[in-house]
């Protein structure tokens, strides 16, 4: 019995310290992006607080009703189903945190590499061109969610392509396709398939691709 309690509280502590982990992990991988360790820091808060704001962007009218909690985005749909509520639409919206930010340091990065010469436009369009082809295959629609993804394919498959074509450059290439290959390939070019699945919301860099574009991007930055 005891031996019970004390494997609870070791599973407890370490899942508390996963959050920990995951922000190490986070600014180690932006201090390789040449950031400061102080930005790096404000940019992963960001990246944290902003993950729970969706701004809606467009929405798009269904014939059936559609059953929508507010925590749906985060598998909690479950949770208090007092909060539900019927609509017949579902909203499109951008996450802050796992699609505004990144999308603006991958443009940071694009125009740091762009300082050290036009090949490497040509490198991180190709290598973003095969990440895009890599997550649009392996994107799908779920139920309740929108678009969701494995979340480890496409950092492997962009830090490795950063590191065959840009060795000296690699971590900024591998953090750019990172982010724009979940971008591109799971969200943007499977909007359509959104008429397919039943859900409230779906946000672009909202849970289900967020570990597509955050985890991926930094991740790739990471490994590579």
């Amino acid at each position: 019995m005891k031996l019970g309690w004390i494997s609870i509280i070791v599973f407890l502590f370490l899942l508390a310290l996963l959050p920990i982990v995951f922000a190490k992990v986070l600014v180690t991988a932006l201090v390789k992006l040449r950031l400061a360790p102080e930005v790096a820091v404000l940019v992963v808060v960001g990246i944290i607080l902003g993950s729970v704001i969706n701004i809606p962007i467009t929405r798009i009218v269904r014939h059936e009703d559609v059953v929508v909690h507010p925590l749906a985005l985060f598998g909690l749909g479950h949770l208090w189903p007092q909060w539900q509520r019927i609509q017949r639409e579902t909203i499109i919206a951008v996450n802050v945190g796992g699609c505004v930010i990144p999308s603006m340091l991958a443009l940071y990065e694009i125009g740091q590499l762009l300082a050290k010469g036009g090949t490497y436009l040509v490198i991180v369009g190709g290598v973003v061109l095969l990440n895009t082809g890599v997550c649009y295959i392996i994107a799908k629609p779920v139920e309740g969610v929108g678009i969701a993804m494995p979340a480890f394919l496409p950092p492997v498959v962009a830090a490795l392509s950063a590191l065959l074509f840009a060795p000296e450059e690699a971590p900024a290439v591998a953090f750019v396709a990172g982010v724009m290959g979940p971008l591109l390939g799971a969200d943007l070019l499977h909007l359509r398939d959104l008429s397919k699945v039943v859900t409230g919301m779906a946000s672009i860099g909202g849970a289900g691709t967020f570990d597509g574009i955050v985890l991926s991007g930094i991740l790739a930055a990471y490994l590579a």
